[in-house]
This record gives structure tokens, C-alpha cells and sequence, in this order.
């Protein structure tokens, strides 16, 4: 089999490091709440070759590339109709996982925001998602009320998950080697099924106040509810950076008061 040549155009770095992809595999901890796992950009297999040694998961893997999905088609022909020749992005999970399941992968930098909703619009399935991602990604996502790289994905996915930071990736490790290091994240779902708020209000507050991140949310959120509706609540003259997802939540409840 010819090796798999790397595109640009779809954000390929092939992890090269069986050590590393044994530990993201490892990253895998809650295989008590579900038997399916799903991989995302295999590429070449690295990850995929300790996944399918794992005897107590059934592996699918999806990837967008053709070249990489014959390569994996002659490689794993174990696997059938479980290897998927698609995009992720646009993949109707529910129709293939009807139970709860995990994902992992080395993700393409250029769709780590969309691959990171996704998997939210599927949270009540994806129990586990372990993934490396662009370093100041991972930190973003894993950062805190207070600190300049909390932003719309950190409070959306702290809203459902607990995230680990669990280790970095020099470039080095990859072929093409990326200009920046990787992350590699642990997603837990969270004991929460709905959050005891209206969750769309949620999402939008959420986006809004940090799409305008300079300015206090009684100014960013006006277009959510006009200025002449809101109050002298304290939050209203904070900015979206200043809040926890339980502030949000909290905030999310009075919103919805003052459009009644």
C-alpha cells in the first residue's frame, strides 16, 4: 500500500509517534458508559491500529479524504461498513449510533470550532470525546471566567462537559509538522441532561456577550433584550468574560424574567 499523501487543503499532519497516539487512545477513561467509538480523520491509522486492539470497543472511523479512506479500506478490511468515506461535519450521527458513544482524533486545525459544535448539538449521545487540537484551542476551551482565551466555547462546553487538559504535542511529531505545538482535551459529559434554563436564551446570550467581548453586556446583549427591559442587575454591567457558566445560567433565568 502507497502511503497517504498529506493536504493542505484539508488541515492533514499526520501524527508519526506511536507513543503519543497510544496515550491519546489511553485518554479513553469512562468505556463504562459506552461500547462504540468513533474516530474522526484517521489519516493513515496510527490511532486507529491501538483503537482496534481494544477489544472492549467497536471502532468506526470517518474520513473525508478518498486517498486515505482506500488506503484504510485495504488495511482494516475487518471492519466493513464501519469504515465511512464522509464528512464528519456533515454525518447524521444519531442514524449511526443509536446508544451513547465517544469520539477521538487528531483533528484538522481549520475545523476545530465546527468539529467542537458538533459534538455539542450531540451531547446527549457523546459521552467522551478525546482530541488534539491547535494548543491555544485545547486552552480555550479548558480556560476559566476571568482569563482572556474564555470565550463561547469554553462556557458552551463547561456547560455539559468536564474538561481535562491532559498533555501537549511539540510539531515535531507529525509529517507535515505543524508551525504550533498541540492539545490534547478530555470531554466528560456532565451529570446535567438539560441545563434549568431556556437553552437556546442560553446559546445566544452566551454568543452575544462574547461577540462583543469589549463592551459590558448591558451594551452586547441589546439585541437580545432591549436596554429600556433590563434592570440594575450586577451582571449587566460586567463583560461575558467576567461570568462562569453559572452566571450565564443565572443570567440566562433573568433575561428570560424581563422578556415576559
Amino acid at each position: 500500500m502507497s502511503l497517504v499523501r498529506a493536504k493542505k487543503h484539508l488541515g492533514q499532519h499526520f501524527l508519526t509517534d506511536k507513543n503519543i497516539a497510544a496515550r491519546i487512545v489511553n485518554g479513553l477513561v469512562h468505556t463504562d458508559k459506552y461500547k462504540q467509538v468513533l474516530e474522526v480523520g484517521p489519516g493513515m491509522g496510527i490511532l486507529s491500529d491501538i483503537l482496534l486492539e481494544r477489544t472492549d470497543l467497536e471502532t468506526f472511523l470517518i474520513d473525508i479524504d478518498v486517498e486515505s479512506y482506500e488506503f484504510l479500506k485495504q488495511k482494516y478490511p475487518q471492519l466493513g461498513a464501519r469504515l465511512i468515506n464522509g464528512d464528519f461535519l456533515a454525518l447524521n450521527l444519531s442514524e449511526i449510533f443509536p446508544e451513547k458513544y465517544a469520539i477521538i482524533g487528531n483533528f484538522p486545525y481549520n475545523i476545530s470550532s465546527q468539529i467542537l459544535f458538533k459534538i455539542l448539538e450531540n451531547r446527549e449521545k457523546v459521552v467522551e470525546m478525546v482530541g488534539m487540537f491547535q494548543k491555544e484551542v485545547a486552552e480555550r476551551c479548558a480556560s476559566k471566567a476571568g482569563t482572556k482565551e474564555y470565550g463561547i466555547l469554553s462556557v458552551l462546553i463547561q456547560a455539559y462537559y468536564d474538561i481535562e487538559y491532559l498533555f501537549t504535542v511539540k510539531p515535531g511529531t507529525f509529517n507535515p509538522p505543524p508551525k504550533v505545538n498541540s492539545g490534547v482535551i478530555r470531554l466528560s459529559r456532565n451529570d446535567v441532561d438539560t441545563l434549568p434554563c431556556d437553552e437556546k436564551l442560553f446559546w445566544r446570550t452566551v454568543k452575544a456577550g462574547f461577540n462583543q467581548r469589549r463592551k459590558t453586556l448591558r451594551n452586547a446583549l441589546s439585541g437580545v433584550v432591549p436596554k429600556d427591559k433590563m434592570d440594575q442587575h450586577p451582571f449587566f454591567d460586567k463583560r461575558a468574560e467576567q461570568l462562569t457558566v453559572q452566571d450565564f445560567i443565572t443570567l440566562t433565568q433573568h433575561l428570560a424574567q424581563l422578556s415576559q
